[in-house]
């Protein structure tokens, strides 16, 4: 017990640093939104309260805490800034990422500083070519969250294999920010602030230390385990990223609560002078409302610990487990979507008005919604088949 007694107090001190931000954060709202990007001053502010360095390996200045206490975190800046949440997640979670690849990458990058980004789209969309030492990368990635603020990239391709591969052999590529270009094309009307910009690389080439590949994350093998071997390091890697893209939904969702609440105690009805308050169907949505946000922080904390569990042991977690949890991720972030929807919808007119926070998770639910990574059909009808003995058929878990 008293060797988690620090990881305890830093876990307090961080979610308590990001309640202290949030005020901060909610006030930059409108200019993360004319900037399409996160004002510099809140990546200074995130790097001064250690929130990147949560899951970075301590031999490179981080914590290593648990990702319960990173998506705690998530989870409070959400509430004040879905962008800035959406950010953290994406690109505190490379600096995990970065711990499994092999040790000469992660000099690469943070020998001549430690607080060095990355972002990322890992979506296999370049042209991957094998030269002599490594790899020559081609092509266009979208949805780049927070690429304006990071010195590298992470872009998913598929590496060549043999013409007998029994498998497709997709990878990480780590490239540096001399290597791609950043196209400003991020004009959307949710989650402006990420800057969510598209990458547009060249004949690029990337060594064979800079990537990392995908079967080495699902068996929790990964080369970076040699020099970080902490349970944190042995965890699925799709089983951290999914959660990186959902748990902003949650902080967004407990948001559009706190504002339903507020407008529904004081609104009357202009017609019938009806109070909302005391409206049955009123008092039911936020019941429910407040139920459903229980049980996916719960499911999400539940999650995260088992997993953390098994790799303390030195063992993953079942396949058949691991494709649950990969649907509870996807299928959190459909709810919360849901749940927005109908307080925006039982809320009243007003809501409709620019600047009303509800419309704004409204559209910021919606557009974390729209992640691959977010949508549950897929991860739903492999569960559903495992569950009835067929094969998994998803290895991003």
């Amino acid at each position: 017990m008293s060797a988690r007694v620090p990881n305890e107090q830093a876990r307090a001190a961080l979610i308590a640093s990001a309640r202290e931000l949030a005020p901060v954060l909610a006030s930059r709202l409108t200019c993360a939104d004319e900037l399409r990007r996160l004002p510099d001053e809140t990546i200074t502010d995130f790097q001064r309260a250690g929130f990147f360095r949560i899951l970075q390996p301590k031999r490179w200045g981080g914590f290593e805490l648990d990702p319960r206490t990173f998506f705690e975190v998530q989870i409070e800046i959400a509430k004040a800034c879905a962008s800035s949440a959406w950010v953290l997640g994406v690109v505190g979670a490379h600096a995990w990422q970065l711990g499994l690849f092999d040790e000469a990458a992660q000099r690469d990058v943070w020998e001549s500083d430690n607080s060095t980004l990355i972002s990322s789209s890992y979506a296999p969309t370049g042209r991957v070519t094998r030269v002599d030492g490594g790899y020559e990368v081609s092509g266009r990635w979208s949805f780049s969250s927070g690429c304006d603020h990071c010195g590298w990239a992470f872009l998913g391709g598929f590496a060549p294999t043999a013409p007998d591969a029994k498998a497709p052999d997709m990878r990480t590529f780590l490239l540096p920010r001399s290597d791609y270009t950043i196209e400003d094309n991020w004009n959307t009307i949710g989650l402006r602030g990420t800057g969510s910009k598209d990458l547009v690389v060249e004949r690029a080439f990337v060594p064979e230390h800079r990537t990392h590949a995908l079967i080495d994350g699902f068996r929790g093998k990964s080369p970076g385990q040699r020099v970080n071997p902490a349970p944190l390091y042995r965890l699925p890697f799709g089983q951290l990223f999914v959660r990186s893209v959902s748990t902003s939904c949650i902080g967004i969702a407990e948001s559009a609560l706190e504002s339903f609440r507020a407008t529904a105690s004081k609104r009357v009805g202009a017609g019938d002078g009806a109070k909302a308050a005391i409206d049955p169907n009123v008092q039911r949505l936020c019941a429910e409302a407040s139920v459903a946000l229980d049980e996916v922080k719960l499911v999400l904390f539940r999650n995260v610990d088992d997993l953390m569990q098994h790799a303390e042991r030195g063992e993953q977690a079942p396949i058949a487990t691991r494709v649950r949890y990969r649907f509870d991720s996807s299928n959190a972030a459909d709810r919360c979507a849901k749940l927005v929807s109908s307080l925006f919808n039982g809320a009243g007119g007003r809501v409709l008005f620019l600047g009303h926070p509800l419309l704004r998770a409204w559209l910021d639910a919606n557009a974390a919604r729209a992640h691959y990574a977010n949508n549950p059909d897929k991860p739903a009808r492999n569960f559903g088949g495992v569950e009835l003995d067929q094969a998994n058929t998803d290895f991003f878990i």
